[in-house]
């Protein structure tokens, strides 16, 4: 078994006030903790992967296909295989959450990460 606390989860800024923390995977599904802070905005994109997750705290809004629908502390979501989504911050606070993907998601293209950098 593979156990990972998200007190310890190791968060990376990988856009501008969106941080994500890789939890256990398995060879079907991969899960993700989120933050996203106050006034950021994850970029949109698609991915052949169905996407499901949980708003643990603060709010957030969610844009799938051009379209707004309100998040909060509490919801769960859905996002299609290749459903173009996003997400801002709109709020004062924090907004935090778990992501679980199936299959795994390999590294997305709007990943500001330190390879990426040293290639540009």
């Amino acid at each position: 078994m593979d156990r990972l606390s998200t007190a310890h989860a190791d968060f990376e800024e990988v856009a501008d006030g969106v941080h994500l923390a890789d939890l256990p995977a398995g060879n079907r599904a991969s899960m993700v903790y989120w933050r996203i802070e106050s006034g950021a905005t994850l970029p949109t994109h698609t991915h052949a992967n169905e996407q499901i997750g949980y708003v643990l705290e603060g709010e957030l809004t969610a844009i799938v296909e051009s379209e707004a629908y309100a998040l909060t502390a509490g919801d769960a979501y859905l996002f299609h295989s290749n459903e173009r989504h996003g997400a801002e911050n709109r709020s004062d606070e924090d907004a935090i959450g778990l992501g679980v993907l199936a299959p795994p998601r390999e590294e997305p293209d709007w990943r500001r990460t330190a390879s990426a950098v040293e290639q540009d």
